[in-house]
C-alpha cells in the first residue's frame, strides 16, 4: 500500500521509524526488535538508510522482511548524498525489485571527513534531484520528503527553507516527515507558514521519545531542536533515574501525540529508536484513542 492511500483517511494513525543494523554481526538482533516493533501493525514502518549509506545493504533487507512478514507497508529511505548516478539506479532498480512502493528521497548526511570539501562535482547537491529521478523511474513509487519545523540547520532562514521546501514538493513529493521537534507549536506555525506558501501535501509530525538523558544532546546536535523548560525540567528531576527517565520521557512523548491528535494532526510518526518496549508502550497509552 502506498503512504498517500493511508494519509487521505480520515483516520488516526501512528507509524514507527526503525534503522538497519550498522554491522552484518547486529543483523539478528535488530531483526527481531524491528519485527517485534512490526507486530504492533503500525500504519507504516519506515527504513533509515545510513549516514552517507552506510548500512544502505540492510535497509531493503528490513523493509522486505517487515512488508512480508507482517503486511505492514513499508517505507524505504533513500540518500543520494557523494553517490553517482549509476549507484542511485541500482538501488531504484532494488527496491521496485523488492515491491517496495514507498520511497523517502533524502539528500542525506555529508560523509564524515567531507563536510568542507568541494562538492561542485558530486552528481547530487539536493534531495530535490534524487526526487525527480524517482519520479521519472517506471516504478510509480509514493515519495517522501524531510522538512523542518525549526529550519534546515544549512539554511540562510526560515523563509528561504520554505521556498526550497516548495521546490521539493513542485518536484513530486507525495507527503513530508519532519524532523523531531518538542514544542508542538513549533509544528503548528511551521505547517501554517508552508499552507501560506501554497504547500499542501500531507505532513507527518515526528516525535522522538527521550528515554535516556544521554539522548537529550545528541538529539540538539543532530537536529538543533529547542528544548521547552518543561523537558527541560522532566530531564533536571529524571534524567539519574534510568527507569524513571525512560517512564517520564514515554509520558511526554504521548503528551505531545496526544495534542497533535486534538488539534486534528491524523498522522504521527514515531522515531522508535529499534525500541520494541518503548513502541508497545507509547501504542498502548493511545490504545482507546487509535482504537487498538
Amino acid at each position: 500500500m502506498k503512504i498517500i492511500d493511508l494519509l487521505t483517511q480520515e483516520k488516526l494513525s501512528l507509524s514507527f521509524e526503525v534503522f538497519p543494523p550498522k554491522t552484518e554481526t547486529s543483523f539478528e538482533s535488530v531483526k527481531t526488535a524491528t519485527e517485534e516493533i512490526a507486530k504492533l501493525h503500525p500504519a507504516f514502518m519506515s527504513v533509515t538508510y545510513g549516514a552517507g549509506g552506510g548500512t544502505s545493504k540492510y535497509t531493503l533487507d528490513i523493509a522486505k522482511n517487515i512488508k512480508e512478514l507482517y503486511d505492514v507497508p513499508t517505507l524505504a529511505h533513500l540518500t543520494c548524498v557523494s553517490s553517482s548516478k549509476e549507484m542511485v539506479q541500482q538501488k531504484i532498480a532494488e527496491i521496485q525489485a523488492a515491491g517496495i512502493k514507498n520511497v523517502m528521497a533524502l539528500r542525506g548526511d555529508i560523509p564524515a571527513g567531507l563536510e568542507d570539501a568541494d562538492r561542485s562535482h558530486w552528481d547530487y547537491q539536493h534531495a530535490i534531484e534524487l526526487i525527480r529521478e524517482l519520479k521519472e523511474a517506471d516504478a510509480d513509487f509514493c515519495i517522501g520528503g524531510a522538512c523542518y519545523p525549526e529550519i534546515h540547520p544549512e539554511s540562510i532562514n526560515q523563509k528561504e527553507d520554505i521556498k526550497r521546501l516548495k521546490e521539493k514538493v513542485d518536484a513530486g513529493c507525495d507527503f513530508l516527515t519532519t524532523q523531531m521537534f518538542f514544542d508542538n507549536n513549533l509544528f503548528y506555525n511551521f505547517l501554517y507558514k508552508i499552507r501560506e506558501a501554497g504547500i499542501t501535501v500531507p505532513v507527518i509530525p515526528g516525535i522522538m521519545p527521550i528515554t535516556n538523558a544521554s539522548q537529550v544532546k545528541r538529539s540538539i546536535e543532530l537536529s538543533g531542536s529547542f528544548m521547552p523548560q518543561r523537558f527541560k525540567s522532566l530531564v533536571d528531576k529524571f534524567g539519574s533515574d534510568p527507569a524513571a527517565m525512560k517512564q517520564a520521557g514515554i509520558a511526554y512523548a504521548t503528551d505531545q501525540i496526544i495534542d497533535l491528535y486534538a488539534n486534528n494532526i491524523m498522522n504521527v510518526h514515531v522515531y522508535s529508536m529499534n525500541k520494541p518496549d518503548v513502541a508497545e508502550k507509547i501504542q498502548s497509552n493511545l490504545s482507546d484513542i487509535l482504537g487498538k
